[in-house]
């Protein structure tokens, strides 16, 4: 394990007006880890999502980054073209509702080579090429390459944004709840996909989920939120299975009582 982590996080909240939508989080994410951060509706997970990503600013606290050049970032002082470059080339967003992820009426091999026009790639042979390996590796039938994703199954159009992200080799993906809307079956599959892309390329994964059987399958850290704070954090197998926050104990009952 590197000797740095790649974000770390400091009191990190923020405020929606008179409240706050999370408040007081301390984390350490590593280069290769995958930390699953869970609790109810409401509970907050969504907002830190947000503050990590820089999809929401930080009304207090810090957030830094460790970029690929080895440079602790000040994610709360950084300028929109340093987090847009952020977003090119070291991050990815896979979203509840592939269609905020897809252009959904741009070709399914045009969703994956568009970053890499984005990134500078040129040559039409080389950016169809990668697209179609892509698509392979997400298991969309490449003679799909040229459809667009609103002929798409869910759980294809996951398996595309999927794609989408990882085709530039990001450091860091946070993902918003991506198995929820689809079924058992296709969900297991996306979940397995996801465990073996994680694995393969040592990405860093941030994942928001309701469902505490998707944290066990995918991710090494858990934490827990309630009312905007972390009442629980460590390893997912203690987590899960030696809860001892009271709403932890809770949550896990309710999941074995269903």
């Amino acid at each position: 394990m590197d000797e740095l982590p790649l974000l770390q996080v400091r009191g990190a909240g923020h405020r929606y007006g008179d409240r706050f939508g999370c408040r007081d989080v301390d984390l350490d994410l590593w280069p290769g880890e995958v930390l699953a951060v869970v609790g109810e509706s409401g509970s907050g997970k969504s907002t830190l999502l947000g503050v990590l990503s820089q999809r929401l600013g930080l009304s207090e606290g810090s957030v830094a980054y460790r970029n690929a050049d080895g440079e602790t970032l000040d994610l709360g002082t950084l300028g929109e073209g340093a987090v847009r470059r952020l977003w090119r080339s070291e991050w990815g967003f896979v979203h509840q509702d592939a269609a905020d992820g897809l252009r959904m009426h741009v070709s399914a091999g045009g969703n994956v080579g568009e970053p890499l026009m984005t990134n500078g790639w040129r040559n039409y042979a080389e950016i169809r090429a990668t697209a179609t390996e892509w698509l392979r590796r997400v298991e969309i039938p490449v003679d799909r390459i040229d459809d667009h994703p609103t002929t798409f199954s869910g759980g294809m159009r996951q398996r595309l944004q999927i794609a989408r992200n990882l085709v530039v080799s990001p450091r860091l993906v946070f993902m918003d709840e991506p198995t929820s809307g689809l079924d058992v079956s296709v969900q297991a599959r996306l979940l397995d996909l996801l465990r073996s892309l994680v694995t393969e390329f040592g990405l860093a994964v941030v994942i928001v989920t309701h469902d505490l059987a998707v944290a066990r399958l995918i991710s090494h850290r858990t934490i827990v939120m309630k009312d905007g704070r972390v009442i629980e954090s460590g390893l997912t197998d203690r987590v899960l299975d030696d809860p001892h926050a009271p709403y932890t104990q809770l949550l896990v009952s309710s999941i074995l009582q269903g």
